[in-house]
């Protein structure tokens, strides 16, 4: 589902080079839900940005279901992303002045669909949030509002999920909610999930952790400690 080809990303400062990230490469297999970790620095959120298309690689590559970004202008990654892609970050990002249910239906209107209230409903429902659809998000809990930006991001069965710091805001209750809501529907949908997080505990539960360092790759494995498996983990037929 993802494939990173020596992926490199340097920043010039005056005659200075920086590398935020140092010819990274490795293999997502699709329906895997794969936790990236590593001090603050080592390079975790300029991946996730490299994987998703939000950002262009110095050198390297990323070939998302089968595309490789770098063929693309950022208009084909903008509409890739849209069809593709689901994002949930630390910040929930909702629009404030739209309901939770017009939150999560934001995106299926600018794809045209035309279930997209219906489907937004159904999304809140699978989050547990069915009775608070009206409700904006001042009027949420921040556990509450991450569960809205899920359903949001799974409303449109995206094929590959990213969370960056999806429980940074959460107090530890509603972060174990929703990192059990992420995994259940990443067996639910197979969509792959690939979660950004310095919380070793949370890595923990996932099939396979990368860890970074300083930019580069220091270990790709499962929590256990043994090589992590090239085949996807197991999902349900939804």
């Amino acid at each position: 589902m993802l494939a990173a080809r020596n992926l490199t990303k340097q920043y010039h400062s005056g005659e200075t080079v920086l590398s935020a990230l140092d010819a990274i490469s490795f293999d997502i297999a699709d329906g895997a839900y794969v936790a990236v970790v590593g001090p603050s620095g080592s390079g975790k959120t300029t991946l996730l940005g490299l994987l998703a298309g939000l950002d262009t690689p110095t050198r390297g590559t990323t070939i998302l279901d089968g595309t490789d970004l770098s063929t693309l202008t950022e208009d084909a990654r903008a509409r890739l992303r849209a069809e593709k892609v689901g994002f949930v970050f630390q910040s929930f990002q909702l629009l404030p002045t739209l309901t939770a249910l017009e939150n999560v239906a934001v995106p299926l209107e600018l794809r045209g669909d035309p279930r997209a209230e219906s489907a937004a409903s159904d999304a809140l429902a699978r989050v547990g949030l069915a009775a608070r659809a009206s409700h904006f998000p001042a009027q949420l809990s921040g556990g509450e509002q991450q569960r809205v930006a899920i359903a949001r991001a799974f409303a449109n069965h995206p094929r590959v999920l990213f969370a960056d710091e999806p429980t940074g805001n959460l107090d530890a209750a509603s972060g174990a909610l929703v990192i059990g809501l992420l995994e259940s529907l990443n067996r639910e949908s197979g969509s792959t999930v690939v979660l950004v997080t310095h919380d070793l505990a949370l890595a923990a539960r996932a099939s396979r952790i990368i860890r970074l360092g300083d930019g580069r790759l220091v270990s790709d494995s499962a929590p256990n400690g043994l090589a992590a498996s090239p085949q996807p983990v197991p999902t349900a037929t939804v």
